[in-house]
């Protein structure tokens, strides 16, 4: 297998579906995030990440998010204030054993606090989890 082919395959960005020409909002940055995730997105969307001073709608949102950040379902809430229903906010916390470690069932009670469905959920990065929360779909507001 060639050394291309392979990092298509283990490339977590790709498996994020980040598509280009998307705006994505990267909120909780700080030094310990996964430059090379990052340089990732950024490669395959054509434009640097936007920050959480945007104030525009975007498509997407990345949420690095540590065990001693402040409360999680506050920081989702936040989080789905500029992006439409259905979009995706990846949930980037640190893996199991490391510093920070935000534990599965306290991110499924705050996203379901927050008004969100956890969808998918996967390695980022060689110390960062993803997961997947979308917003509902406006078929909820038809009632």
């Amino acid at each position: 297998m060639s050394a291309t082919a392979d990092h298509a395959e283990t490339n977590p960005a790709v498996k994020l579906g980040f598509q280009p020409e998307q705006v994505v909002q990267e909120i909780g940055y700080d030094d310990d995030v996964d430059q090379e995730l990052r340089e990732a997105i950024e490669k395959i969307i054509g434009s640097e990440l936007v920050d959480e001073d945007y104030d525009d709608v975007a498509d997407a949102v990345m949420l690095w998010f540590r065990e001693d950040d402040g409360d999680l379902t506050d920081a989702l809430v936040d989080a789905i204030t500029l992006i439409d229903e259905g979009s995706p906010v990846w949930l980037l916390t640190p893996k199991t054993g490391r510093d920070g470690y935000v534990e599965p069932s306290d991110i499924n009670e705050a996203a379901q606090t927050a008004g969100l469905t956890q969808t998918k959920s996967m390695s980022a990065g060689k110390d960062w989890s993803g997961s997947r929360l979308a917003t509902p779909k406006a078929a909820a507001k038809k009632r």
